[in-house]
């Protein structure tokens, strides 16, 4: 069947070249597979067309926005289509007075947030990529951000969602109120879903003030232990950062290395924290003292070297390097295990013979422990690796922890998912996923585990 004659109209892309540029996001590729085509659309109507089609055909659909899921989301399965929203990138409607925003998914999330501020209003969520990631990838993987610690992820964001199903149906989730519990809460099923039961095709989002102040500290320390006790001290002086990121030494060495910054010499760790609002200063006050208590150097920084530090923290997942197998981690725990997780890090490290570097969401627990080998080290070097991610699983479920906290599953995560969830949980999962796709053709191979 002549796909592009059976979907007229609809920008249809079989070329080699663009095939292969959308067969994968940024996640680690286990297998590289072909797509049958990549389909560009351009509406919601179009949307429904290539759901119908495939609906008809049993052909699969992976959803896609910007590709920068860490997950392997939207890796291309054999013979798929994928499903790229980009196109479907406009704000439709800001409500200022009702503080929310309606757009389609493919609309940038910092764009979003450029528009809203001209209404003294933000869009809270902010991935270290919301120069280029889009609303519906965030919605998609429920992303979170540096703003976690205060403003939540984007669940906590999401008010109403337009999804179209499996089978073409449209529908319309939410409400455009803050509050609302009519029946099941099937907004917040579907942000999370990563694809696998409908296609976000229009996002109602809550803005949130933006602030009249925000102060900006870094407090560097003499080692990642007392920076991670740090963590618990502003909290036990009940201060809610709305940004508190942790770096330890070897993110700011390859942050030095890269950008020419000078974050190495001013200690072997690094708590950055921002208080926003009315109260921005008092709460600063407090938390300097709370650190300097433990031994950090604080300094308050201007804006611009504020703007500069949270830039360079944006960054600190760092660029692909073709002399290293690197594979970035996505674990939680429970913030009074921080300085323990760290700690077993660094041990599994050294028993397994591998590098690291630890960034953290310290506000919530969320830490992004980056392990990598030589390439030239060969696949010996590959199954340490492997071993060290595996115990990194391992250790933060026994600690209570989750496997992922803002990525979510993909494809690169199921090997895992198992640990964390009991036969009951998994079974229901895929009871759901029957309900909204029988057919199972809604990015196959994602976020659950099949029977």
């Amino acid at each position: 069947m002549d796909l592009a004659l059976s979907l007229p109209n609809i920008d249809v892309d079989t070329s080699d070249e663009v095939l292969a540029a959308y067969a994968s996001d940024q996640g680690p590729v286990l297998d590289i597979a072909r797509p049958l085509a990549v389909i560009r659309a351009e509406s919601v109507a179009e949307v429904q067309q290539v759901l119908r089609w495939a609906s008809r055909t049993g052909t699969a659909v992976v959803p896609r926005g910007a590709g920068t899921g860490v997950s392997g989301g939207a890796h291309a399965t054999a013979g798929c289509l994928v499903l790229s929203l980009e196109r479907m990138n406009r704000i439709l409607e800001i409500r200022p007075e009702d503080e929310i925003a309606r757009v389609e998914p493919g609309v940038i999330n910092a764009d979003l947030s450029t528009a809203a501020a001209e209404y003294g209003l933000m869009y809270a969520p902010d991935p270290a990529s919301y120069r280029i990631s889009t609303v519906g990838g965030n919605v998609a993987t429920n992303a979170g951000g540096l703003r976690c610690a205060k403003y939540g992820v984007t669940r906590d964001s999401v008010l109403s969602l337009d999804v179209v199903l499996a089978d073409g149906t449209l529908i319309t989730t939410g409400q455009e109120t803050f509050k609302g519990v009519a029946g099941y809460d099937l907004t917040s099923l579907f942000t999370g879903s990563e694809g696998t039961l409908g296609v976000v095709v229009g996002i109602t989002v809550r803005l949130r003030y933006l602030p009249v102040k925000v102060c900006t500290l870094a407090a560097f320390f003499p080692n990642l232990a007392s920076a991670a006790a740090g963590v618990l001290a502003v909290g036990r002086a009940r201060v809610q950062p709305a940004i508190m990121e942790l770096l330890d030494g070897e993110t700011m060495s390859a942050l030095d290395a890269a950008h020419g910054s000078t974050l190495r010499n001013r200690g072997d760790a690094l708590l950055l924290i921002q208080t926003d609002g009315y109260g921005a200063d008092t709460e600063a006050e407090v938390v300097a003292s709370a650190l300097g208590a433990l031994g950090g150097t604080v300094s308050r920084e201007g804006s611009a070297e504020a703007l500069e530090l949270v830039d360079l923290r944006r960054h600190s997942r760092g660029d692909a390097v073709h002399t290293e197998l690197r594979v970035g981690e996505d674990v939680a725990v429970p913030r009074s295990r921080l300085v323990s997780y760290i700690e077993e890090l660094h041990r599994m490290a050294r028993d397994h013979r591998v590098r690291l570097k630890v960034v953290a969401h310290a506000g919530d627990g969320n830490l992004h422990p980056t392990f990598w080998v030589e390439t030239a080290e060969g696949s010996a070097a590959a199954l340490r690796l492997d071993a060290a991610l595996d115990e990194s699983i391992t250790v933060a479920l026994a600690m209570g922890g989750t496997i992922t906290g803002e990525h979510g599953i993909g494809q690169f995560k199921l090997r895992w998912l198992a640990q964390e969830q009991g036969e009951e949980v998994r079974g229901l999962q895929r009871r759901i996923k029957d309900a909204f796709d029988p057919a199972g053709i809604l990015n196959p191979g994602k976020a659950i585990l099949p029977r």
